[in-house]
């Protein structure tokens, strides 16, 4: 099974081979300032299952801290990777971004002790705290 996305303009897609590691909420607040939203979705895959489709070379990367970097295309400012030295084999892509449905459901709120207040999470998922 696999599924596929694109950026805003499609200039930056991708392609995935199921099985996904994990999926979940994010509330750090560099996701926040990166997408201008409460929390952003990521699906955490290992970077070989993914497939990058970037023919007229509009994907850059920006160092957002010190150990991570987020993947965005030039031509339209669409985030849509992350990667971290604190996960080295993972390449974490943004759910909005899938155009068919991934294999699993968010799962948890990460770094939930940075969420914004003007936000109330009605779901029952679990919440943990940034490590």
């Amino acid at each position: 099974m696999s599924a596929s996305g694109q950026c805003l303009c499609g200039q930056v897609g991708f392609t995935i081979s199921f099985p996904s590691n994990w999926v979940a909420h994010c509330h750090c607040t560099l996701c926040q300032r990166a997408h201008g939203a409460a929390f952003v979705t990521w699906v955490g895959m290992n970077a070989e299952q993914v497939t990058v489709h970037d023919e007229h070379q509009q994907l850059a990367w920006y160092a957002s801290s010190g150990d991570a970097q987020r993947g965005f295309c030039k031509n339209c400012g669409s985030t849509v990777f992350f990667r971290s030295k604190q996960w080295p084999d993972e390449l974490h892509i943004t759910l909005a971004n899938f155009s068919q449905p991934v294999d699993r459901a968010p799962q948890v709120h990460a770094y939930f002790d940075t969420h914004v207040s003007w936000f109330a999470c009605n779901d029952k998922l679990p919440t943990k705290p940034a490590p």
